[in-house]
């Protein structure tokens, strides 16, 4: 029903190849760049579709905005070829199922934070960043009804994720919010690029949850102190879905007076957190994410980080205690705003 329009042209077109080029995971040269693309949109087989570790990378890295992340994806379903074994794909599918049960409908008229699948840290949201701000989440049961589905790029079952997200949206709306700010990185990209994408209407405005803490802030700038911590931030893989919002995170930084050292695999050259090539079904995966663990969190340490920001929690679960065994603290950015302002987040000391 719904379908990506690749432009196979843009791809002959493109001088860089930089989809391609600048993965920090294949190596190819532009030449053959181009050409496994435009394989790969023709329907064939291709080195790439065993060799992505599903990082999101060229989304950011195509300048033709051509979303090749979600074309290989799609092509790595159609030709059986999925990036993690089947038994770990199947399970992935029946753990995010929207639709069990009736959520709890309240209208809210007004701005909501949706939650999704992470109801666990909703004792995150507390204090005055948060006052009088609704929240929407998986409950108790587990029901993932405000789940965006998007995980599944990483096992290339992009039918799963048309066949659901309309009714996750659908669900959302039953709500009646005017923006639906979004605490995670792939719900953002979700309504932002992947929706847009595939031609999924969003009768929403999504925000960016950094975007939300940053004008929370300078609302509340009379109450921030310094915090005057030497921080890094582990830019997770779907912010590569939503480059422009990665602005905030040094926006924030700025604010608050926290001090963003310098260091090598940041931006646009940052690594991701190795939590999805752990699983892979390639030879030798586990060593390869341990081996880009490593190279990360020297870097970190290289730079003089105090504080490793996380705002993904599969990204801290992967790589939190790794950092914490460095001497390097791992927080959420929420709470880190909330110390800016004087409250204490809990199991802070």
């Amino acid at each position: 029903m719904y379908a990506l329009p690749f432009d196979e042209n843009r791809c002959l077109n493109c001088q860089g190849a930089d989809c391609l080029v600048k993965c920090q995971y294949i190596e190819i040269d532009r030449d053959r760049a181009r050409e496994e693309m435009v394989r790969i949109a023709r329907g064939e087989d291709s080195p790439v579709l065993r060799e992505c570790v599903t990082c999101y990378g060229c989304e950011e890295y195509c300048p033709m905005g051509n979303h090749p992340f979600y074309l290989i994806a799609e092509k790595q379903e159609a030709l059986g070829i999925p990036p993690v074994p089947g038994p770990l794909v199947r399970r992935a599918v029946n753990l995010g199922l929207p639709f069990r049960g009736e959520p709890q409908i309240r209208e809210i008229n007004g701005p909501v934070l949706n939650m999704a699948a992470f109801s666990e840290l909703t004792p995150l949201i507390q204090g005055k960043l948060f006052e009088g701000l609704p929240v929407i989440s998986t409950d108790g049961r587990k029901m993932f009804h405000y789940f965006c589905q998007l995980m599944y790029l990483h096992y290339a079952k992009s039918s799963v994720i048309k066949e659901r997200l309309p009714g996750v949206i659908a669900t959302i709306m039953r709500h009646r919010p005017t923006e639906v700010i979004c605490f995670h990185d792939e719900c953002y990209g979700t309504y932002t690029s992947y929706c847009p994408g595939v031609g999924i209407d969003v009768p929403f405005t999504p925000v960016h949850f950094f975007e939300y803490l940053y004008n929370r802030l300078s609302e509340l700038k009379d109450l921030i102190r310094p915090v005057g911590l030497k921080v890094v931030y582990q830019r997770p893989c779907s912010s590569r879905l939503s480059p422009g919002k990665h602005r905030f995170v040094n926006k924030i930084f700025r604010l608050i007076g926290a001090d963003e050292v310098e260091r090598e695999f940041v931006d646009e050259n940052a690594l991701c957190c190795g939590g999805t090539i752990q699983g892979q079904r390639k030879e030798g995966s586990r060593k390869r994410s341990a081996a880009i663990q490593r190279k990360n969190i020297e870097d970190m340490k290289k730079a003089g980080a105090e504080i490793c920001v996380f705002n993904c929690p599969a990204c801290l679960q992967t790589l939190g205690g790794m950092v914490a065994r460095e001497g390097i603290r791992p927080v959420y950015m929420s709470d880190l705003c909330r110390l800016a302002i004087g409250e204490t987040p809990s199991g802070w000391r």
